[in-house]
């Protein structure tokens, strides 16, 4: 195109064009061609484009493509090909993420407490997972909900029972505010709920006790007028026989055959106190005690638990209506209601029931009773035997 056209021969009534107009016209042309001609971007330029750019708008990049001189499209392929592919990889992940959080949610809606001990580690559910319940104040009005069917463990001796929801020892055993009431002051009859509590944590809970060893402590707040009681208990301790039974008041095990596992025994009842028919004060209590136990033998991870449901009534004497030594409590009633224990055994020792053992003593018969049901009243004239439980 620098070229310049003949001359024509033809005769003509034009003028030729200038030499210098016509190289001016030549150079122009070839500027133009090279400006609007198609580029290959640099290689700079191809990185920046398949760059993702977090936040900004991506027609505004396109438009700067076109004013470019890029063609829609230029090399656009690989980047897309690389954009898929993070997109698919993308949608696996939330797939896998959707199942995990479905399993979740299905376990933890068939087992709140498995669930629980998955996320924080432990072979435990009832202890922390589990709130305590609030003091009793009244008798209750029906039995415990069933739990969770899972079997107790070392690590979880009360997993799958009502007491995982009880107190621990005794912090369940509170003595209600004191009143002067029926002659006494405020003071006595303070003393006297204090010194009944006293008998139920010696009796129940008191490590030495529970090994079956005397409770001198707590023999020690009966009132020594009340011979008959303390010659009963005293036998009981030393020769027990089917008349003198020590359990009637004192939870113990025998340390040969049995071990307690870990050191918590729960506890649920309630205190309450009233004014006597002859003067003085008379105090209910009312509380059930669970024990869990393994065997002694070495390797034992069986736990079985004992539960007990005591019921004692103590009289604060007044001195100016009946005889009595001050300080001292005098047992009007006590009563006993013994679960997973072998029934028909009388040597003064509590034995848990383990799955692996033939059952000892008489058959256990008549409907089945739930042991955690503290709606129900242990009447005194209930019949003897060894009856059947639903649950411990």
């Amino acid at each position: 195109m620098s070229e310049k056209p003949p001359i024509s021969n033809e005769p003509s009534g034009e003028q030729s064009l200038p030499d210098e107009i016509w190289e001016r016209f030549v150079r122009d042309t070839e500027q133009d061609i090279a400006a609007s001609a198609p580029k290959e971007p640099s290689a700079r330029d191809r990185m920046a484009a398949s760059r993702p750019r977090g936040g900004r708008d991506d027609s505004r990049g396109a438009d700067r493509g076109r004013r470019s001189g890029e063609p829609e499209g230029w090399r656009t392929g690989p980047a897309w090909q690389e954009m898929n592919g993070r997109a698919g990889r993308r949608r696996r992940m939330w797939g896998v993420l959707g199942i995990f959080v479905a399993t979740g949610v299905l376990l933890v809606a068939l087992n709140p407490s498995r669930a629980l001990s998955l996320v924080t580690g432990d072979d435990a559910s009832d202890g922390t997972a589990t709130a305590q319940l609030p003091p009793e104040t009244a008798a209750p009005t029906a039995a415990p909900s069933f739990y969770d069917p899972d079997r107790p463990t070392l690590k979880e001796p009360f997993r799958g029972s009502p007491a995982a929801q009880y107190a621990d020892g005794a912090a369940g055993i509170e003595a209600p505010e004191a009143t002067a009431l029926g002659g006494l002051s405020k003071e006595r009859v303070a003393a006297g709920l204090a010194a009944t509590r006293t008998l139920l944590i010696e009796s129940n809970l008191a490590p030495a006790t529970l090994r079956g060893e005397r409770p001198d402590t707590a023999l020690g707040l009966i009132d020594p007028l009340e011979k008959d009681v303390l010659d009963a208990l005293t036998t009981g301790l030393t020769k027990p026989d089917r008349d003198h039974d020590p359990l009637t008041l004192f939870s113990r095990f025998d340390t040969r055959k049995v071990k307690p596992v870990g050191s918590v025994v729960k506890t649920r009842g309630r205190m309450t106190f009233d004014k006597a028919s002859d003067g003085g004060v008379v105090v209910h209590a009312d509380y059930t005690f669970v024990y869990p136990l393994v065997k002694a033998a070495p390797g034992s991870t069986e736990v079985a638990r004992t539960i007990v449901r005591r019921v004692l009534d103590v009289e604060l004497a007044d001195p100016a209506h009946k005889q009595a030594t001050a300080g001292k409590l005098w047992i009007v009633r006590y009563d006993v209601d013994t679960a997973n224990s072998a029934c028909g055994v009388h040597d003064g020792y509590l034995h848990p029931e383990f799955a692996d053992e033939t059952p000892t003593g008489p058959s256990p018969s008549g409907s089945a009773i739930d042991p955690y049901d503290r709606s129900r009243a242990l009447s005194p004239d209930r019949p003897e035997g060894c009856g059947l439980i639903s649950r411990s």
